[in-house]
């Protein structure tokens, strides 16, 4: 019997210890999805509530939750470029000889550094135009969901740019080597 299995200790005694956990991998970005998800779990439960229990829906939930759910969206997005999660096609990186398909790794990197901020950007020029707006419901501001989104993108763009000076360094990216995608983990 493996070690490991034991749980009784000399005594006959049940003795399980839990590991210590390390919260140090975590980033930004990883507690601002975790926290807005949990605002929205919250908006949700008291719509439900409303709704079933008192039989009077709040009518405001179903808009901020609409928005909590954006948000977590585009912030949690950010996590996956950092973990580098998001799908890619990596079929022809596996047929085209290693001459060839690191400089076109590389011109994917800075290609998706320059998308997402050009979409950031974008964002950023659309709540100058309409973020005074007032949301249907509430009586906020329409900017702040789009604030979100920009800064989803700024973060997506940033950790983007953090994946490609690791690739940079590492010499390949998972797209050429697909066995680098449990080292970001």
């Amino acid at each position: 019997m493996d070690e490991q299995e034991h749980v009784l200790n000399e005594k006959g005694e049940f003795d399980v210890h839990d590991q210590e956990v390390d919260l140090s991998h975590y980033q930004f970005e990883d507690w601002a999805a975790f926290a807005i998800f949990w605002v929205l779990a919250v908006v949700i439960f008291y719509q439900f509530f409303t709704r079933y229990a008192l039989n009077n829906s709040a009518s405001w939930t179903e808009e901020i939750a609409r928005y909590l759910l954006i948000a977590t969206a585009f912030v949690g997005a950010a996590v996956n470029v950092r973990k580098n999660n998001h799908i890619q096609v990596d079929f022809f990186y596996r047929l085209l000889p290693h001459w060839f398909s690191r400089p076109m790794s590389v011109f994917v990197d800075g290609l998706r550094i320059l998308f997402l901020a050009y979409c950031c950007g974008l964002t950023i020029e659309l709540i100058s135009k309409i973020g005074g707006q007032r949301m249907a419901i509430i009586d906020w501001p329409i900017g702040i969901l789009y604030g979100f989104v920009a800064a989803g993108f700024a973060l997506m763009a940033y950790r983007a740019l953090g994946v490609a000076i690791a690739n940079w360094k590492r010499g390949a990216s998972v797209l050429e080597k697909p066995e680098l995608a449990d080292e970001a983990r």
